[in-house]
């Protein structure tokens, strides 16, 4: 059964290969009649436009499947370009975020270097700008050797304010731009002394009570004074700290003094970094401290007791105050 089988498959096979065979000579032979070949060209000649139309059409195709595919890559690179740009952007702006704060720190400690007293550096962390006050929040405190009524300077040299409240790790101060500070400034064309206190208007500083026979005009620079009392009694400010610059001066014909107005030196609503003047003694010392007067020639004073002062005809200008450290002798026995 499997054989007859065979044999039919062979046999179906070998007459389908005769008559394609067959059919393949007919072709060639048609194919090679000159009348064949005629209408085979006018057939083809017939559907030439067709076959023009069809080309343009797979052409057309095939234009816009690439095009497709490089709008798709170029969508895709511009994107990842997007992303690069704005990589570079965020990065930039934090380099220029980075050279700013290098520069504000390298000044600062230029000025730490210059200063000739023990300083602590702080960084602005809270801020107080309102019609009634100007105080910042520093992130040093008692920690860092700060204690109420140190001075806090800015870059320059500039005096910013006092410490008014210390913590563990904050500290407060208050600036020289509050309508409650009060600074005895001294313009350093021709040492003339006024007190300036804060305006809160625009930040100005107003410089009073400067005597009217003095001459101010407009750029003359302010710095504390720094003037020491007799009894030992200093400036709360260290001498020669920048105030400010004058910007405007008034005076009433009839009135014998004068107000200037200064620019501070320090941008007080924009502080971020400040030097806290560790080591000043200002005010009125500490009792055990505080200086007696000298005994007359024929006086002494008990071994033990505090240094005397010999008061001056007029006040000092030096930084350090005129405390005589010797003791008068005990008496003889």
């Amino acid at each position: 059964m499997t054989s007859l089988l065979a044999n039919r498959t062979t046999r179906r096979r070998g007459m389908a290969f005769a008559i394609l065979l067959v059919i393949s000579s007919l072709l060639m032979a048609f194919s090679s009649n000159p009348a064949v070949r005629e209408v085979q060209n006018g057939v083809s000649f017939a559907f030439r436009p067709i076959q023009g139309a069809v080309h343009d059409v797979a052409a057309g195709v095939a234009s816009m499947v690439s095009a497709v595919s490089e709008i798709d890559r170029l969508r895709v690179e511009n994107e990842a370009l997007l992303q690069e740009n704005q990589r570079l952007t965020s990065e930039n702006a934090r380099l220029d975020e980075i050279r700013r704060e290098n520069v504000l720190l390298t000044g600062l400690l230029q000025l730490k270097a210059g200063v000739d007293f023990k300083t602590a550096a702080a960084t602005v962390i809270a801020r107080e700008s309102s019609e009634f006050r100007r105080l910042v929040v520093l992130d040093r405190g008692t920690n860092e050797g700060i204690a109420v009524g140190d001075v806090a300077i800015a870059a320059g040299g500039a005096l910013a304010g006092r410490v008014v409240e210390v913590g563990p790790d904050s500290a407060k101060v208050v600036l020289v731009s509050d309508s409650s500070s009060t600074v005895i400034g001294q313009l350093t064309s021709n040492a003339a002394t006024g007190q300036v206190v804060g305006g809160l208007d625009d930040g100005v500083l107003v410089m009073s009570q400067i005597d009217s026979s003095e001459k101010v005009v407009v750029g003359d620079e302010v710095v504390t004074a720094g003037i020491e009392l007799g009894g030992g009694i200093r400036s709360p400010y260290p001498k020669g700290l920048l105030l400010g610059q004058v910007i405007d001066v008034r005076r009433d014909a009839n009135d014998v003094v004068q107000t200037a107005y200064l620019q501070p030196a320090a941008n007080l609503d924009k502080l971020e970094y400040l030097l806290v003047i560790l080591d000043y003694q200002g005010g009125l010392p500490p009792i055990e401290e505080q200086p007696v007067p000298c005994p007359d020639a024929s006086g002494t004073l008990p071994q033990g007791e505090q240094p005397c002062f010999s008061p001056n005809p007029s006040p000092s200008q030096s930084a350090k105050p005129s405390v005589q450290p010797s003791v008068a002798p005990s008496p003889s026995r």
